[in-house]
């Protein structure tokens, strides 16, 4: 989801509330570096993606608002990537994905794991009505553009599923969640709806996987009723094994309306049910999602795995350690080789602040690493204090493994929902 704020207003928020400059992080507590900012210090920078590859570079991809440094002409928002060649230790100047000719939302990017080096991305662009994938072969220095699906209507949450020559982006679409599918490396596409015979209120895809077998998963949030943040709320995931073509669904969990936000000055379903998942280099699958069993209630963190191609899932297992009655969010998940799986949050348990979490399993879920926070305090802004920030900047965050099996991760933190806000990076296990 995007910001509705007046640019004249982020603007005037960003200059009274941000530094120009970021100055150094405290050092963390918990193994991972200390946050640090990444991408352009003016402006507004909001809901980043980010993937590595197996030749030590790391990509972060992120939409630029306010003021796109250099490019007084640039749509807002402007796609802008940060490309890393040493796992992390240092960043290239940030630079357009590609000229712009509208505001492009919603970044996706992602990292082939066949061959652990063709870089994809994607979003959405002409008033959010194209999906657009984009191939890059030389680490992210050049890249081509294709339309991968193009409505009469505006679409939102676009998610990237890559292998080999499988290529996928779900989004919404209409209430619906459509899925685009490529099977020649990204060239050309074809679109199916996944929920074809379900009545809901509103579909949000959040995660999607390719498995070592080419079945396909997305996972996504279904509103039963029309009408904003009404529930309950079905979190399904969807599978098809025939390229796209035709999906079956499987419902997870089913929880409660969302939490109201108003106070964050955010709007319907921001800290609403979500699921993402991904599949490991055996084909595991793994499920994390936030729920809450009363409508407006606070909801938890939870994981489930698949070793049957998603026929069958574990018993939901509740991974905070935070007290009961902590509001959390935004769950991110990465796996790597067999049964190397690696999780992470918001929450608010140091009221009324945030911080991200970190938890990993060497054994797809079986048992995990003790809770690690990954964000840390950072002087000088108006938003971060010693226990925390003061809201998650965008309603979603990403991690991905490194060439050396390290986590990446970035993941964006503001005032409220509106304004002022930028992305942060951290990396570690």
């Amino acid at each position: 989801m995007s910001s509705s704020l007046s640019l004249q207003s982020r603007f005037i928020l960003a200059v009274l509330l941000t530094t120009i400059l970021a100055p150094a992080a405290w050092p963390g507590n918990s193994g991972f570096t200390p946050q640090t900012r990444v991408g352009f210090t003016i402006g507004d920078q909001w809901e980043p993606a980010i993937a590595a590859d197996g030749y030590g570079h790391v990509y972060i991809l992120y939409p630029q608002y306010v003021i796109v440094p250099g490019c007084a002409s640039c749509p807002l928002p402007t796609l802008i990537l940060v490309v890393s060649n040493d796992n992390g230790n240092t960043w290239q100047a940030p630079h357009q994905i590609a000229p712009p000719g509208t505001g492009r939302f919603d970044a996706q990017i992602a990292v082939d794991p066949a061959d652990h080096r063709t870089v994809y991305a994607a979003w959405l662009q002409n008033n959010k009505s194209d999906t657009v994938v984009a191939k890059s072969a030389d680490f992210g220095q050049s890249w081509s553009l294709v339309i991968a699906d193009s409505t009469n209507a505006g679409t939102d949450k676009p998610i990237l599923a890559v292998r080999g020559a499988d290529v996928c982006v779900g989004f919404n679409h209409a209430q619906k969640v459509w899925v685009s599918s490529s099977h020649d490396g990204g060239i050309t596409f074809t679109s199916a709806n996944v929920n074809v015979n379900a009545k809901l209120g509103w579909s949000l895809a959040g995660g999607g996987t390719v498995d070592p077998a080419g079945n396909v998963y997305f996972a996504w949030a279904g509103y039963t009723q029309n009408g904003g943040a009404k529930g309950p709320v079905n979190l399904y995931t969807s599978k098809s094994s025939d390229g796209g073509k035709s999906w079956t669904s499987t419902v997870l969990d089913v929880s409660g309306s969302p939490p109201v936000c108003s106070s964050y000055s955010c709007g319907w379903a921001y800290l609403g049910a979500q699921i993402t998942m991904i599949s490991d280099a055996a084909g595991t699958l793994y499920a994390l999602w936030n729920s809450g069993v009363v409508d407006k209630g606070a909801e938890r963190i939870y994981f489930a795995s698949s070793t049957t191609a998603g026929a069958t899932w574990s018993p939901k297992l509740d991974v905070s350690a935070a007290a009961a009655g902590v509001e959390h969010a935004f769950p991110a998940i990465v796996a790597g080789s067999a049964g190397d799986v690696r999780i992470a949050w918001m929450d608010s348990r140091n009221l009324p602040l945030w911080n991200t979490y970190y938890r990993s399993s060497t054994n797809g879920g079986a048992t995990w690493s003790a809770e690690k926070q990954m964000s840390s305090y950072v002087p000088g802004y108006s938003y971060i204090q010693r226990n925390g920030f003061s809201f998650p900047f965008g309603d979603y965050f990403e991690m991905d493994i490194d060439s050396h099996g390290q986590t990446q991760a970035v993941w964006g933190e503001g005032l409220n929902y509106n304004s002022p806000g930028s992305i942060w990076y951290s990396n570690g296990r």
